[in-house]
């Protein structure tokens, strides 16, 4: 837009004393012409280049014009260009602050390191299952992408810089998800994260066979390899295809959030010691339990039936949307 108008204003000027000098027998070339228009409107001050210019009828009262209207838009052309500098610049600043401010208000949330493919799903999942999250990426075009119109708060920069993760709240966080694209990066993100907060629980991305032992011992606590879950889900679209169907359609549900849970009870529980007839979940929340886990055991209690006592620190494993999962960890005191 700016350039335009100034080329406009330039070959207006230009055209107009091209006409002025062929009315009146002057020579004048027309890039003479564009010439006196570039040093008119620049203010250089090297004078009329054009001979005879101030014997020519109307030349002077049209290069007035020129030098008003002209030099307006010029002022505004620079003023644009200078304020378009400064507000881009500016608008960054404010919005790192206003992104600093929002994370620093945030607590148990999850830091997904990395926004290719895998990290877009990861944050995808996270807020459609209400989880606060936070982004580090290093790509400004896979920031605007995965946390576009202030979906969650990012940090620009390299996850493997113990200052970056600072930012991004990892003392104050739950959980840290690491998908770099390379195993050996996503091995120092594990390492760094598990050194400032020992208590946050770390999930790596493995490529390579060999890696998910290594980022184990790194510390992390699950290790996930994309390429065997693929195999395992193609497998299960040969065996079991409604059951792959049922759980597709339930994640990508648009209507409801029904997504399979995980509500632990705390010791002072209100439902600590009664069955799961007495405490009566299903028919106060609307959601199925359909497995237990004691903590510190690794073993599960499946479809457990009605006289299947609740515990303090039992993990409870239950089918249903987020909004009745909400209202279960109300009921339960979590």
């Amino acid at each position: 837009m700016v350039p335009l108008a100034l080329m406009l204003v330039l070959l207006i000027a230009a055209t107009g004393y091209y006409q002025f000098g062929a009315a009146n027998g002057q020579p004048w070339s027309f890039f003479d012409c564009f010439y006196m228009a570039v040093i008119t409107l620049t203010t250089v001050g090297y004078g009329e280049v054009l001979p005879g210019f101030a014997d020519t009828p109307g030349a002077r009262g049209f290069n007035c014009l020129v030098m008003l209207f002209g030099y307006a838009v010029v002022a505004w052309a620079i003023s644009t260009i200078i304020a378009t500098a400064v507000e881009g610049r500016l608008g960054e600043r404010l919005l790192r602050r206003r992104m600093m401010h929002q994370i620093e208000k945030m607590s148990g949330h999850y830091i997904v390191c990395g926004a290719g493919d895998t990290g877009e799903h990861v944050v995808d999942e996270l807020l459609a299952t209400q989880r606060g999250v936070v982004v580090i990426e290093t790509d400004p075009e896979r920031l605007n992408l995965v946390c576009a119109n202030g979906r969650c708060p990012f940090v620009a920069g390299d996850a493997e810089d113990d200052a970056v993760l600072r930012e991004a709240g990892i003392e104050r966080a739950a959980g840290l998800v690491a998908c770099l694209p390379a195993d050996k990066d996503n091995l120092y993100v594990v390492l760094s994260a598990r050194t400032i907060n020992p208590g946050l629980r770390v999930v790596a991305r493995a490529i390579h066979d060999d890696s998910p032992d290594k980022l184990a011992r790194a510390g992390a606590d699950a290790v996930v390899a994309p390429s065997r879950i693929g195999g395992l889900r193609m497998a299960s679209e040969l065996v079991r295809p409604r059951v792959t169907g049922f759980l597709d359609r339930m994640l990508r549900d648009r209507d409801r959030t029904i997504r399979v849970e995980e509500v632990t009870l705390p010791f002072e529980s209100p439902v600590a010691g009664k069955t799961l007839e007495e405490a009566d979940l299903h028919r106060r929340t609307g959601l199925l339990v359909i497995a237990t886990q004691v903590m510190g055991e690794e073993q599960f209690v499946y479809n457990p039936t009605g006289s299947h006592v609740l515990r303090g620190g039992m993990v409870l494993i239950v089918l249903g949307e987020m909004e009745r999962i909400g209202r279960l960890k109300e009921l339960v005191g979590a």
